[in-house]
């Protein structure tokens, strides 16, 4: 059986996430194929080589070129379900946009249908989200185990104002997951980091026994200081 670890010292996100897969042997090309089948604004996807603490990392930056309409919940479900992908990356696509829209009702209040992804522009995180289902399908992954995660600190910026490092709706959706923080003064999990992770590990711990196959390095948008 073919098992995925995700080691996230310096936290999680979505391009992270993307860019390790990618990294890890995934054909760009391959992710795009999938990923056409959804009904998006135009965008484009870009990979680049980055060095992140002197250690060469893939960095995959999504360009959405047009303005895109607010997205909820039954957007983006619509969206997923006509699309041409596998049943099972549907069904968890769709988990995991019920586990951040859940959280964000919690921490905004309001009607789960009426509410959408702050801070968040769908289009990016639904390449983000399908996109790293679809890296781990081709990848042949059947189990992920995660590390504990590094929840960074300090404040982020929000349209709401300053917020907390983890931001309220991370700390919503990791509940009763092993984190932690080395002090970096920067949000290194986001939310839908956060909900990628706990949607598709079935465990998080220390390296479990295994012999080595790939291995890929994702980097995020910071370059932290070393």
């Amino acid at each position: 059986m073919r098992i995925a670890y995700f080691d996230c010292f310096s936290g999680i996100s979505g391009d992270m996430c993307l860019g390790a897969l990618v990294d890890a042997g995934v054909p760009l090309q391959k992710l795009r194929e999938g990923l056409n089948t959804l009904d998006m604004v135009s965008y484009e996807i870009r990979r680049r080589k980055v060095k992140r603490g002197g250690i060469s990392a893939t960095r995959i930056e999504v360009i959405v070129k047009k303005d895109e309409p607010t997205r909820r919940l039954a957007d983006i479900s619509t969206i997923i379900e006509d699309s041409d992908l596998p049943e099972n990356i549907k069904k968890r696509g769709l988990g995991i946009f019920r586990r951040l829209f859940q959280a964000e009702r919690k921490v905004h209040g309001g009607r789960l249908k009426d509410l959408h992804l702050h801070e968040l522009s769908a289009t990016d995180c639904i390449v983000d989200i399908i996109g790293t289902l679809i890296c781990l399908d081709i990848l042949g992954i059947k189990e992920v185990i995660s590390s504990p995660l590094n929840l960074g600190g300090g404040t982020v910026s929000s349209e709401h104002g300053l917020l907390p490092v983890p931001a309220p709706a991370t700390s919503q959706l990791l509940k009763g997951k092993p984190v932690f923080s080395t002090g970096i003064q920067k949000e290194l999990t986001t939310p839908t980091g956060a909900a990628i992770i706990t949607e598709t590990a079935t465990s998080f711990g220390h390296f479990p026994e295994m012999t080595l196959d790939t291995t890929g390095i994702g980097a995020g948008g910071y370059a932290l200081k070393e």
